[in-house]
């Protein structure tokens, strides 16, 4: 506490980020501040903190920051510090969902439409988020159905293509094969985004008569899937909020808290239509409800597209928020503190949804600590750990009979799986069916990487775990001497009897069955196992898939590149439609026909 106290007189009043850290050394908790002296002297105040402050504090061993030029800055540096050390008690969107738009780029001659879950700074256009129960691959095939307009990713040259078969069908122009002229197939896309700004009226009477027609003509399966497809555009208009003004695109945002935990709601509006909405159960230290709405909507898009308009309660940071988006987002974003009228009766809605989302989840919330934070405590006890295993790496082997050796690395952090840090590795040195040589050779390439520029990209674990018994830890223990590494601890866990086998022990550790520690462990070493085995069937399955496709005449190396580019695997091409495989770059509807006679009879 003596260098806390040092540290606090020497504190700037400059804007900046404060970075919280524990006894050792891992970033708890990362802040910004208007004025770094006035924030962290606050929470070494004897003045009343909320308690989810005081929980956060008692952890404290001691603290850095960093100086930005102004407010805005320390919240952009805020958002790319946590997102960089995922602390403990900031808010950390791990179960958040991506939802999926509709991407389309104007400047093209011939704009194709397509799904994408990713939001760039790309000039395109971006529909969407299509939730609450839309199907938007029904979307895209009732666009193509009605107006005709492009899906596939065909390259459109002065060369004329052949045209597939949704040319023959009626439900493409064909661009690719000359067949519409550019200002033709720009009225086209006119139309197709009207629809997707909600004017449905076009489709709506198309697939109607469509329905009809396929009816009349004992036609009765296709009449359904048009039927389903007038159900999804019937549901979409339910959705549409008529007291709105139609081309309103706002987010409406509620907090909820009960001083220890918090939960906020996301409602989704897009040209008036009730798109749905996200709940989001956070446990945060933040020291005012503003601070945390803030740091929720910085995170929150950061992975989605912002609207036109976000609607939030009066005690949002309204200036700072708008600021940000500005400068750091490049967009235009009003944020509205909705007082009366319909927004404030949107704004109550989610309110009530966000209170009751918290009183559902604080159950779970205290049972998801258990599982992972109180586990990683237990486990440092347990096992006689030097320090609490913040970061755990788990390693596995997969191959078959020593062909496609494939290892996998999975990172646990404060007990919760932290996909972004997966790695792979293909298995270069070793041959045969040798896992003992395997691990040896990942862990020694992963080792590697300490002290070295890569060290922000793999950051030191405080615990590895190796699937297997003993005779796994004492391989993965010579690459240890043999390397130098004192720092880190190393344990095996073992199938059958689900022993714990240490450094520190002679005998093994047998946690209990239902004890929390066990039972992360198991997780752990389970996801290393699920892992490492998808990546070997993909490698396996691409080259099967390579020698399959050498034997189909008519196939050559760019077609089968193509081929394998699309589809990735056998699986997917066994069940990919003959107009499926004819999108492919090369693929004509009669060699697409070949193929699937080919797989169908032959595999």
């Amino acid at each position: 506490m003596d260098v806390i106290s040092e540290k606090l007189k020497l504190l700037p009043d400059s804007p900046g980020v404060y970075i919280m850290l524990d006894a050792y050394s891992n970033v708890i908790y990362v802040g910004k501040a208007r004025v770094l002296k006035n924030r962290v002297r606050q929470y070494f105040h004897n003045s009343p903190k909320p308690e989810k402050v005081m929980r956060m504090v008692e952890n404290i061993a001691d603290f850095n920051y960093i100086i930005t030029d102004s407010e805005i800055d320390a919240l952009a540096l805020e958002n790319n510090l946590i997102k960089k050390y995922k602390p403990k008690y900031n808010i950390l969107l791990k179960d958040d969902k991506t939802y999926p738009y509709i991407k389309v780029d104007l400047r093209e001659e011939f704009p194709n439409f397509y799904l994408t879950r990713k939001i760039k700074k790309d000039g395109c256009k971006y529909f969407g988020p299509f939730m609450g129960g839309i199907n938007c691959n029904d979307i895209l095939n009732t666009l193509q159905l009605t107006f005709c307009v492009r899906l596939c990713h065909t390259s459109i040259t002065s060369k004329p293509k052949r045209e597939c078969l949704n040319f023959h069908i009626g439900r493409c122009t064909a661009p690719c094969a000359g067949k519409v002229t550019k200002e033709e197939y720009a009225e086209q896309i006119k139309k197709a985004i009207g629809f997707l700004e909600g004017n449905l009226k076009e489709a709506q009477e198309l697939l109607t008569s469509k329905m009809y027609a396929a009816s009349e003509s004992e036609n009765f399966e296709l009449a359904l899937d048009y039927k389903r497809k007038l159900e999804m555009l019937d549901k979409l208009e339910a959705k549409r909020i008529t007291s709105l003004n139609k081309a309103i695109d706002a987010d409406i945002i509620a907090y909820a808290t009960n001083n220890l935990y918090s939960a906020v709601n996301v409602l989704i509006t897009r040209k008036g239509i009730m798109q749905g909405g996200s709940s989001f159960a956070l446990d945060e230290a933040n020291f005012s409800d503003g601070e945390a709405l803030t740091a929720f909507i910085t995170q929150y898009y950061s992975r989605h597209e912002a609207p036109a308009e976000i609607i939030v309660e009066d005690f949002c940071e309204k200036e700072l928020l708008e600021s940000y988006f500005k400068e750091k987002v490049g967009k235009n974003v009003e944020i509205t503190l909705a007082k009366q009228g319909d927004k404030f009766k949107l704004l109550q809605m989610a309110k009530k949804n966000a209170a009751e989302f918290l009183e559902k989840s604080v159950d779970k919330i205290k049972h998801k600590d258990d599982m992972t934070v109180n586990a990683c405590k237990r486990l440092q006890s347990i096992l006689g750990l030097k320090r609490y295993p913040r970061r755990m790496e788990c390693y596995d082997i997969s191959n078959i009979s020593g062909v496609d050796k494939v290892g996998s690395m999975v990172v646990f952090t404060d007990g919760e799986a932290d996909r972004n840090s997966y790695r792979r590795f293909k298995i270069r040195t070793v041959e045969g069916a040798n896992d003992f040589a395997s691990l040896q050779e990942v862990l020694t390439r992963r080792l590697a990487k300490l002290c070295t520029d890569e060290e922000d990209k793999f950051p030191k674990p405080d615990l590895i775990i190796i699937d297997g018994g003993k005779g796994q830890l004492s391989s993965v223990k010579e690459i240890f001497d043999k390397m130098g590494v004192s720092d880190i601890e190393l344990i095996s866990l073992a199938k059958r009897e689900e022993e714990v086998f240490t450094l520190n022990f002679d005998e093994s550790v047998k946690i209990p069955h239902r004890d929390y520690a066990l039972k992360m462990l198991q997780r752990i070493r389970d996801e290393a196992h699920r892992f490492a085995i998808t990546y070997f069937r993909n490698i396996h399955s691409k080259r099967n898939l390579s020698s399959v496709l050498t034997e189909i005449d008519g196939i050559g190396k760019v077609k089968r590149l193509a081929l394998l580019e699309k589809f990735g695997t056998l699986e997917r091409i066994l069940k990919a439609s003959e107009e499926e495989l004819a999108e492919c770059e090369g693929i004509s509807p009669a060699l697409a026909k070949k193929i699937k006679t080919y797989l169908e009879e032959n595999l």
